[in-house]
């Protein structure tokens, strides 16, 4: 018995033995390069011979917006005046602070007055002079002694202007500085006149000149002609 079962000991193990490392295996490729690569059918290829790239396609390269262009600045010429040539360099003097330099020019005119405010005659020239003095005083600065023959010779003129406005308005500048005998009247005569005319002239600098033209009194400011 106990032989017996030696024996089938030994036979398990010899039976193991052959089937791990004596017995074939029918499962193993032997030729698996030749099954799965296929080597008849590969070709190697030089890198001349191989088909150029594929060109990219071309971006489309969209150029920036060109900034917007400043609409131009609108310049035109203005004139401020009429003047008396008395009168224009007091208006220069105004317009100093704006440093006008090359743009600043004079237009020369002759014009028919209309109106003029002035004290009536006062007999012979010692008085007249006495009341200019007096002018002088209260800061009045714009006067002339009328002295060719007829009935308002010795009379002291303080300006000659086109309209009764304009009249009016000197007249009430006088009555501020303390002048109390001054008059309107009418009185035609033909005087030279200065118009100050400012060209390239913005926005900016015209607000700027009406508001040194409120200065003086019966002045105006417009388009150069």
């Amino acid at each position: 018995m106990r032989t017996a079962f030696l024996l089938l000991v030994l036979a398990n193990l010899g039976f193991f033995t052959w089937s791990r490392y004596l017995s074939p295996d029918v499962t193993a490729d032997t030729l698996p390069l030749s099954r799965e690569i296929e080597p008849a059918k590969l070709k190697v290829v030089a890198p001349a011979d191989l088909p150029p790239p594929a060109p990219a396609k071309p971006v489309a390269i969209i150029p920036p917006a060109p900034p917007p262009v400043p609409a131009p600045v609108a310049l035109k010429c203005v004139e401020w005046g009429s003047f008396t040539l008395t009168d224009a360099p007091r208006a220069e003097k105004v317009l100093e602070p704006l440093t006008l330099g090359a743009r600043l020019a004079q237009r020369r005119t002759e014009e028919t007055a209309g109106f003029w405010v002035f004290i009536p005659p006062l007999g012979n020239r010692q008085a007249a002079v006495r009341k200019a003095t007096e002018l002088k005083t209260l800061g009045v600065a714009d006067y002339f002694i009328v002295q060719e023959e007829g009935q308002y010779r010795w009379a002291l003129s303080l300006g000659v202007f086109r309209s009764a406005e304009a009249a009016q308005a000197r007249l009430a500048t006088l009555r501020a500085q303390g002048v109390r005998t001054a008059l309107v009247g009418p009185r035609e005569t033909v005087v030279p006149k200065v118009w100050l005319q400012v060209r390239s002239v913005d926005a900016g600098l015209e607000a700027k000149l009406k508001e040194a033209a409120q200065q003086i009194e019966g002045s105006e400011l417009k388009s150069c002609p």
